[in-house]
């Protein structure tokens, strides 16, 4: 059994083939984004890894995992245990269990191991493959060095040296980190873009031919271009990966580089930054922004800032650094599905939804919304009822936290009436949406529905397509497929959505959230 199948964070039970498999899960999985339903038995919806980290088979340090399908049940239990919380599901077409896998040697030995290893079972095949690098490390990097008079031409030998060590240790590769360098100075210089070099040697050689420039060290100007041009797909950056700039500062720079940090967030630029031989207090005087760290770190919460005493001995910051690089979850700047996105419901209130069942509707509604961060800089939720009036419960711009979009949620009171879904979706295109037109998130309507409209929804539907908003069409009960279909937007079968009963709603989240988050990346350069 030690032929185990490499799987993601998100492969589900169902998208296993065997009746029983090995599998080997990846370290670091980010556990809120986990979908486990049940408890011992899980429902094949449910993440494996996610499954395997409950049950406590592995930690989040990944592992073997032998995974072994059941049939389906009734009552999936919702349970919390070990950092994940697991959900009811009242009944699904089959399940499966997880086990440790047996006789796998190198397990054992793998959990001593320093967590900057791949989890265990990868090792061997590593030497391999030398070319595609370290898979588990997904970066698009920019060193970011300091070439200015401050840290001079000996210093500025030895941070060349520290960068080629933390390049060769990332393990860059064409499947593995890809770096680029530009030089902070007077003016900032793209030394190489992350396209040029694939191989750690190549990376080493370029490094060790730069010259020193000189001048101010314009740290904030590099910081600022490097955010602007460095990541282009031309330049070759990567689509789903995240972009990381390493600033090097030897005591402090000569301009304003708050801006620069604004800048690259906006950018989905997540900002490091390593600072050396920090102002004295005498020097204090003649730092134009004392908490400069700070406000230029894509967080402020210590993950983003790193201190050497000095350029000399530094080999011993070399791997803590490259975790750091490494920690794809950790990346809180990059633009993800989760942060980047508005989703505006659009919910029927009909009376033949009936009270409970627009319960359930708005359940479902914000086990949605749960799976995304919702923040000002964030995602962004709003909610339309309709009957044959529209009434905006609350727009994009009116809750900027997760907890208060989901008590908004739940104290929406029904209104019961008729349905003119047509009129809905041009009332919420124009008011909800119209005013998000130009902002960073992409834009995205999910249409809930239990019946025939009484209007033409094919023409709406149409419009709010044109003007770049995704439409999810969700029917229950007596909704026609042919609406439902109209509404959607292409690959229609992908964005139309079924189920005879209302309960069957819950069942439609993970696919939701997954189809919000193709349509992201697809959509993404």
């Amino acid at each position: 059994s030690l032929a185990s199948t490499a799987i993601t964070c998100f492969t589900r039970g169902l998208d296993l083939r065997k009746e029983t498999e090995d599998v080997l899960c990846p370290a670091n999985c980010p556990l809120w984004q986990f979908y486990v339903f049940g408890d011992g038995v899980y429902a094949s919806l449910s993440s494996i890894c996610g499954a395997a980290i409950h049950r406590g088979v592995i930690t989040n340090a990944g592992g073997a995992v032998t995974v072994q399908t059941l049939p389906g049940q009734e009552n999936y239990p919702a349970v919390n245990a070990n950092g994940i919380q697991s959900q009811v599901l009242a009944r699904w077409a089959s399940s499966f269990s997880v086990t440790r896998t047996k006789n796998t040697v190198l397990e054992a030995v793998g959990r001593s191991v320093s967590t900057a290893r791949p989890p265990t079972g990868k090792r061997p095949k590593k030497p391999l493959d030398k070319k595609a690098g370290n898979k588990d490390c997904k970066a698009d990097i920019a060193f970011l060095i300091d070439g200015s008079y401050n840290i001079g031409q000996r210093r500025f030998n030895l941070q060349k040296n520290f960068v080629g060590k933390v390049a060769v240790m990332l393990g860059i590769g064409t499947e593995g980190p890809h770096v680029g360098v530009v030089q902070a100075s007077e003016h900032p210089k793209i030394e190489f873009y992350l396209k040029n070099f694939t191989a750690a040697k190549e990376v080493l050689f370029a490094i060790k031919e730069l010259g020193f420039r000189g001048g101010n060290s314009n740290t904030g100007k590099a910081l600022k271009h490097t955010a602007q041009k460095f990541f282009s797909v031309e330049n070759g950056a990567r689509k789903g990966i995240p972009k990381i700039v390493v600033v090097f500062l030897d005591g402090w720079p000569s301009d304003d580089i708050e801006e620069a940090g604004i800048v690259a967030r906006e950018f989905g630029v997540n900002v490091f930054i390593v600072s050396v031989a920090k102002p004295t207090t005498e020097e204090l005087g003649m730092v134009q922004d004392i908490g400069f760290v700070d406000k230029a770190v894509c967080r402020n919460n210590g993950f983003f800032s790193y201190q050497m005493p000095t350029w000399f001995g530094t080999t011993k910051y070399v791997k803590p650094l490259v975790q750091k690089l490494c920690s794809h979850e950790q990346m809180l700047c990059s633009k993800t599905c989760y942060n980047s996105v508005n989703i505006g419901f659009l919910i029927d209130g009909s009376s033949s939804v009936g009270d409970s069942n627009f319960r359930l509707v708005l359940e479902f509604i914000s086990n949605v919304a749960k799976a995304f961060e919702i923040s000002d800089i964030g995602s962004k939720i709003a909610a339309v009822q309709f009957t044959y009036d529209q009434r905006t419960e609350f727009s994009f711009t009116d809750y900027t936290t997760k907890e208060k979009v989901l008590s908004a949620i739940r104290n929406i009171r029904y209104m019961s009436g008729g349905t003119a879904t047509g009129d809905a979706i041009s009332f919420t295109t124009r008011n909800v949406f119209g005013p998000m037109k130009d902002g960073p998130n992409k834009n995205f309507l999910i249409v809930l529905t239990d019946g025939q409209s009484y209007d033409d929804v094919r023409g709406p539907a149409a419009a709010a397509q044109k003007a770049g908003i995704t439409v999810f069409s969700v029917g229950v009960a007596w909704a026609p497929l042919d609406d439902l279909k109209d509404m959607a937007s292409e690959p229609r079968e992908s964005h139309t959505f079924f189920t005879r009963e209302f309960t069957g709603l819950e069942q439609m989240v993970p696919d939701i959230i997954r189809g919000i988050c193709k349509d992201f990346l697809d959509s993404k350069q």
